[in-house]
């Protein structure tokens, strides 16, 4: 049966290296995060309506590999980032986006902690708030009762923390 594992957190807390390093060690498909290739061409101005879209084709990528994957699926991203994300730029988040997070729940979230070091990007705009972000996360993961797990530590410190998660997910069931 097939477990589905979303890497999750705000931004600049390594999520898609980690995401990439969990696929390479236990051999199996990880779903890009879909925002990043959606404004590579276009400016990055949106509207909920964006955020709409990207939450759909992210979930149709994550469909289509699901169908094609056994064992483990990672997920670079979930709609709680994209929810969370709707809040904070527009302080509501579209209806559909709070179905699909209260109806789509993956088997484990790994939450990325904020103790990495900020990277810029093209993308990225909370530099000075990702604490409150995270505590935004962990709030939503607290309120529908998730699975998850932190993932703290710089270097090979998180990415052992991610693969130790992951085991203790599939000797658990």
């Amino acid at each position: 049966m097939l477990k589905r594992i979303a890497i999750t957190g705000p931004e600049s807390t390594g999520k898609s290296s980690i995401s990439a390093y969990l696929a390479d060690q236990f051999n199996t498909n990880k779903v890009d995060e879909y925002a990043r290739e959606y404004f590579r061409n276009r400016e990055y101005s949106y509207n909920s309506e964006d955020l709409v879209t990207i939450a759909r084709e992210q979930f149709r990528r994550e469909e289509y590999l699901a169908g094609k994957t056994k064992g483990l699926l990672f997920c670079d991203t979930d709609f709680i980032s994209i929810g969370i994300w709707s809040k904070i730029v527009f302080d509501f988040v579209p209806r559909w986006i709070n179905t699909m997070i209260e109806k789509h729940r993956y088997d484990l979230y790994l939450l990325c902690n904020t103790d990495v070091k900020w990277e810029p990007d093209t993308l990225r705009r909370n530099e000075h708030n990702r604490l409150l972000i995270y505590d935004m996360f962990v709030e939503e993961l607290e309120k529908n009762n998730y699975n998850y797990r932190i993932i703290s530590g710089s270097g090979n410190i998180r990415y052992n923390n991610a693969v130790s998660y992951v085991n203790e997910l599939l000797n658990n069931g």
